[in-house]
């Protein structure tokens, strides 16, 4: 018999239209398997070079606000980083590691007494699911595990090597919102 436990609820929900750039709160999404729906589906590339520009090198790109219009949203970013570039739809979800990422205040309240892994950045640390956990829980022990949010069900891959919270691949699509129990 398997046993279900309330681990907590969904506190926010945001998405990052354009990889490296800001992120948009949503009050619902749906989760797919590449990711929640509108989820860094554009990504920034030097229009002289083709290449993609990554936040780490171009940490102002974070403070930049997805409008929804991709021309709109390359002339702010070409203004941030004083040279043109334009916006490539990704193939799929742009997202580097996992489908989803996860971070509960816990984690961010841990980090900001310390407890946080050398590169991250606990100030943003650009999860998609913001958690408000039970009993003091910590979603760093769930890897392995399942869980069910909303009509969604994630499989916890792995912690982040460079960020808080943990990574988890979607195995049933479905859509998720704030306030929804967070069932491990």
């Amino acid at each position: 018999m398997t046993t279900t436990t309330t681990a907590g609820r969904v506190a926010r929900l945001w998405i990052y239209p354009v990889k490296s750039l800001g992120s948009t709160a949503r009050d619902r999404v749906r989760l797919d398997v590449a990711g929640p729906e509108g989820d860094r589906v554009w990504s920034v590339v030097d229009a002289a070079t083709g290449e993609t520009v990554r936040g780490k090198h171009a940490p102002g790109l974070a403070a930049v606000q997805p409008t929804g219009h991709p021309d709109a949203d390359a002339r702010a970013v070409s203004d941030v980083l004083g040279r043109e570039v334009r916006l490539r739809a990704a193939q799929g979800s742009a997202a580097d590691v996992a489908a989803v990422h996860l971070v509960s205040r816990q984690a961010i309240e841990r980090a900001a007494a310390g407890d946080v892994p050398e590169g991250c950045s606990a100030d943003d640390p650009r999860a998609n699911v913001l958690l408000d956990l039970a009993d003091g829980g910590d979603e760093r022990t769930w890897v392995g595990r399942t869980l069910r949010i909303g009509d969604a069900e994630l499989a916890v891959t792995r912690t982040p090597k460079h960020c808080l919270g943990v990574y988890a691949e979607v195995r049933q699509p479905g859509e998720i919102a704030v306030g929804d129990a967070v069932l491990l």
